[in-house]
């Protein structure tokens, strides 16, 4: 149904004027919005939300066609999961079996039984209603929470993962409780539907699983025979919006299909080539989706029942942190780690208006039962990333120092290395400089990985380097080099700049995963930059030589003679690296001469050797 409202969306929109209207209140609200919602220290999702409130039909009615608008954006969402799932093979999504649907269920059934409870118990409603509104109220906003897991780079801690677990269950217990409703309410739909429905929805999830890898990598190997790079993209986009198509048909959520469509790519060799194409659209109508989640929050309804809306989101969401803050505790997860695993899970998510809907649907309870609870979910989301920037700022901080030894609660020391980001490569810079007797300050916000720091000569602390304060405590102000190691590419120049800033007495040492970064960080007047895999490649350039049957010396020669012109090309294009038809032309010229170079090195390597053989017969 929401695949058919959104072309619907897009075919009724066939006056240019009306196009060109909305797109620019939409990337008008967007580009102002988010900006100074970032500046702020609020997120973008604030930003986005922010602006779907003032445009919407409840404030200035600039956009009016709220469903319809969140039916097409939902494919941001959709894009999102299938990118997750490009993340995922196989092998490691059934390693985490036992989390998604053991703590998933403990957290959906938990949360909806004390809610329940509640309702019944307290106010008196009846224990349908009370059901209906506590499964959707149970469930998280997935394109929120991992949102924010992936800008906070938490995919691989032990929190991230146990968020995306349940995330995860929580989107296949969509079926269930989407069969479970009509059985609820008054509806004159036949009972046994819902379930005809969820045996289609099983039956598709299995088509895909099982056909995947016999239908898809091949169709991909054909599409990308053309040699036409908007065609590739073409196909990426017809490949995730048919699979949702296909699984929204049967019963299913659009996200889930996809998400399990990249799973299924996941260690296909077009994986990097789709991840490229899908990532922009992704990003904007991700976007999108949350400006109309702003959109759908109807200020009358508010306004007119204040109490019964901020009573409802003040309910779910504090039934909802006690529940998940004790499933944090009995999974054990780091204890700087909980407060955003917490919040993330504590607000209400996106499928919440589908079950309001289809619950109305089958007269369980009214629109105007709708509406409020629709309400309190747009409010908890839009309170979310307001309640983490507290978190960040009091509440982390605090459980990161009561984890720590009583002597790293003092004043900082004098450490003359902080090493920012301290995943394979900051752990090699750091275990180097301890072997040379060099104390070291490491930061990073993996808590389990601080935990197993703290056992050796390390002062650590939790927390994202990108703020000022938790600098200031690691002691930048008296350090003397600065080792910026993070993965993110845009949070390690946030940090460069940041220090440069504020400590200009700091030497800084960056890691460039590429040589875009390369010029990005140099242009920021970094001296010392080091792309992440080039010496590490030289090397195996040089086994390479060596495995056929070049000595040793010959090999490190050419190996030496590659490196400098290549640190010296890199250092000639600097200046014109954003020219791309110039850094063409010296790529091109330099290829040219290194060519020329080794031709005459080899050229000189054969005179030698003749000369050497010769000179023993001439001393004859």
């Amino acid at each position: 149904m929401h695949t058919r409202l959104a072309f619907q969306y897009v075919s009724g929109m066939h006056n240019p004027s009306s196009w060109m209207f909305f797109s620019l209140v939409f990337l008008g609200a967007a580009v102002l919005a988010v900006p100074l919602f970032s500046r702020l220290g609020m997120g973008s999702i604030m930003g986005y939300l922010a602006a779907g409130i003032v445009i919407g039909p409840h404030a200035l009615a600039l956009v009016s066609d709220v469903q319809d608008t969140l039916h097409f954006a939902e494919f941001g969402v959709v894009m999102m999961l299938f990118l997750v799932g490009l993340e995922l093979d196989p092998r490691r999504l059934w390693a985490l079996r036992r989390p998604i649907f053991g703590w998933g269920s403990i957290q959906v059934i938990g949360c909806a039984a004390v809610m329940t409870g509640a309702a019944v118990g307290i106010f008196g409603i009846s224990w349908q209603i009370g059901l209906a509104a506590a499964l959707g109220l149970a469930l998280s906003s997935t394109a929120s929470a991992l949102q924010v897991i992936q800008e906070r780079n938490l995919m691989r801690t032990t929190s991230g993962e146990a968020g995306f677990s349940i995330l995860l269950f929580q989107d296949v217990a969509a079926i269930p409780i989407l069969a479970l409703l009509p059985l609820l309410g008054n509806s004159p739909t036949q009972s046994g539907d819902g379930w005809t429905h969820a045996l289609r929805a099983i039956g598709a999830v299995v088509a895909i699983l099982a056909s995947g890898r016999l239908l898809l990598n091949p169709f991909l190997h054909w599409i990308a025979r053309s040699g036409r790079q908007e065609i590739f993209t073409a196909a990426s986009l017809l490949f995730v919006v048919g699979v949702s198509a296909f699984m929204e048909a049967v019963g299913l959520s659009m996200a889930l299909g996809a998400f399990l469509a990249g799973v299924v790519l996941a260690d296909s060799e077009y994986r990097h080539e789709l991840e490229t194409d899908i990532e922009p659209f992704k990003g904007l109508l991700l976007g999108l989706f949350f400006m109309a989640v702003g959109m759908s929050l109807d200020l009358n309804v508010l306004l007119d029942s204040p109490l019964k809306v901020l009573g409802i989101l003040a309910g779910f969401m504090l039934t909802k942190l006690v529940v998940v803050a004790v499933l944090a505790r009995v999974m054990r997860l780091p204890r700087e780690e909980r407060p955003v695993f917490t919040l993330l899970l504590a607000q209400g998510g996106e499928f919440a208006f589908v079950v309001f809907q289809t619950a109305v649907g089958a007269r369980v309870f009214s629109e105007a039962t709708a509406s409020l609870l629709t309400g309190a979910v747009v409010l908890s989301m839009l309170l979310t990333p307001i309640l983490l920037l507290l978190a960040d700022r009091w509440v982390v901080p605090r459980l990161a120092r009561s984890g720590m030894p009583l002597d790293e609660t003092e004043a900082p020391e004098a450490a003359p290395v902080i090493i920012a980001g301290f995943g394979r490569y900051g752990q090699i810079v750091g275990r180097t400089l301890l072997a040379n007797g060099m104390k070291v300050t490491v930061l990073d916000h993996d808590a389990e990985l601080i935990q197993q720091t703290r056992r050796f000569d390390y002062r650590v602390f939790y927390g994202d380097a990108t703020r000022l304060d938790l600098l200031r405590t690691a002691g930048a102000a008296q350090a003397k080099v600065l080792v910026v190691a993070v993965d993110d590419p845009e949070q390690a120049l946030k940090i460069i700049e940041l220090a440069r800033e504020q400590f200009p007495q700091l030497q800084i040492v960056a890691r460039a995963r590429d040589v875009t970064q390369w010029h990005e960080i140099k242009e920021r007047g970094v001296t010392y930059v080091q792309r992440e895999v080039f010496e590490s490649s030289l090397l195996s350039a040089k086994d390479v030589m060596h495995a056929l049957g070049m000595d040793d010396d010959e090999a490190a020669d050419r190996v030496h003679s590659f490196r400098e012109h290549n640190l010296d090309l890199l250092e000639l294009a600097h200046p014109i690296y954003r020219d791309e038809e110039a850094v063409l032309a010296l790529a091109r010229r330099g290829r040219r001469e290194l060519q020329d170079q080794m031709a005459a090195d080899r050229a000189a390597r054969v005179e030698n050797a003749a000369r050497e053989k010769l000179e023993p017969s001439s001393g004859s």
